[in-house]
């Protein structure tokens, strides 16, 4: 006697049904959240020691726009190490387009806005030029920027001839130093930028979660959620009140404001982000996806000499003088802020808000330490255990998911 087993039903598996009243939540992403939380113990451990001079409204200014070279190269930085590269040579092109910059205003009689033109176009030319090396050639990332640290750094030394150009525009200066107009202190300006900011922030934030319910996707807790709106308008708000009452707000923090805007929604909501943490992710699976890997590679490096262009105009503008050893670590100071920010070292994770914050981390042991008077030798040893420390979170918290 046999039997027959009933008939199997076609289609896919039914999915488990909730239980009742269950609600789908979101779980925090700890490492973002340590990173800030290291950044307000950092802020308030300097304030502390420092009597109160860390948050003095000169200082403020001043670190935003000692530190804007570092964050600016950290955005562009981010977007390689996501893809599973790494970019030695910033610093020398950093000063290689600076000295472009100040011999095309100087001795070729550019305007100021057109020499930055040019020298924004001869940084995203030496992005392309390595960028080939990578892309089509197969050389690794590690060994054309290795070798184009030394050429570049040779080429600032030959246009240079190892002296220095100063005496640039004021117009051109105020990139790096200046400030928007003001309307007295405190400058209303600057606080209406404030509120502008955190009305942009909270109706970000509200459109995101209304569209994780509407698509019934797992979301952050109520009360999380508005505890982490209220801190960071509250940080906004507060930036713009010191600000408001020293000079304005600078024009370079517009500059990056707006680049943190830009590079966000380019890896968070275009094609070309998408590959980018493709290729980081799995390199082979994005190429069998139809991925066009090298062109994207290709891409990355360009946007890399194109920021290491506008970070090299920064730091001419700021100093208001060109010279052959400007850019020195920068390259190290951004990777440092990339990972501190919450980068893996292999690739395929990194956000732009957190390479940013990784530069703030950096900026402010940097001004902290200064006004302690901390010898510049013990400055190098804090930031290196900091990176290591970072970097071993990030390792110890991968081996707690698996």
């Amino acid at each position: 006697m046999t039997t027959t087993a009933p008939p199997r039903p076609s289609g896919p598996p039914p999915a488990p049904q909730p239980m009742p009243g269950a609600k789908k939540r979101l779980r925090i992403d700890m490492r973002q959240y340590g990173i800030l939380a290291a950044l307000l113990v950092i802020v308030l451990l300097f304030q502390v020691l420092t009597e109160g001079r860390l948050l003095y409204p000169g200082n403020v200014s001043n670190l935003i726009q000692q530190n804007a070279y570092v964050l600016i190269l950290a955005i562009g930085m981010v977007i390689v190490i996501i893809a599973g590269h790494i970019d030695l040579s910033v610093g020398s092109v950093v000063a290689t387009v600076g000295a472009v910059a100040a011999l095309a205003m100087n001795d070729w009689g550019l305007p100021w806005g057109a020499a930055v033109a040019l020298s924004l176009l001869v940084g995203a030319l030496i992005g392309a030029w390595q960028g080939f090396w990578v892309a089509f050639v197969g050389i690794p990332a590690f060994i054309v920027t290795l070798a184009g640290m030394l050429v570049f750094r040779g080429v600032a030394l030959v246009l240079l001839t190892g002296g220095t150009i100063s005496g640039l525009p004021r117009s051109f200066n105020s990139i790096g130093s200046g400030t928007l107009p003001t309307t007295g202190q405190p400058d209303l300006f600057t606080l209406g930028i404030g509120l502008l900011a955190s009305a942009g922030l909270i109706a970000q934030q509200l459109r995101s979660r209304a569209n994780l319910r509407r698509l019934e996707l797992p979301r952050e807790r109520t009360v999380s959620f508005v505890l982490k709106i209220a801190i960071a308008v509250a940080a906004i708000m507060y930036l713009c009140y010191l600000l408001a009452y020293n000079r304005g707000t600078p024009i370079i923090l517009v500059i990056l404001a707006t680049l943190v805007l830009l590079y966000s929604f380019l890896l968070t909501r275009t094609v070309f982000g998408r590959h980018v943490y493709a290729m980081g992710g799995n390199l082979f699976a994005a190429m069998m996806s139809g991925v066009k890997t090298k062109w994207v590679t290709f891409g990355i490096f360009v946007n890399m000499g194109l920021l290491a262009g506008l970070a090299g105009v920064v730091s001419t503008a700021r100093a208001g003088s060109a010279v052959a050893s400007a850019g020195q670590s920068f390259e190290l100071d951004a990777i440092a802020a990339v990972f501190i920010g919450g980068a893996a070292v292999q690739g395929g994770i990194g956000t732009v808000v957190g390479a940013v914050i990784g530069g703030l981390v950096m900026g402010v042991l940097n001004q902290g330490l200064s006004i302690l008077s901390v010898d510049a030798a013990w400055q190098q040893v804090i930031k290196g255990l900091v990176l290591l420390l970072a970097v071993a979170f990030d390792v110890y918290s991968k081996r707690r998911r698996r």
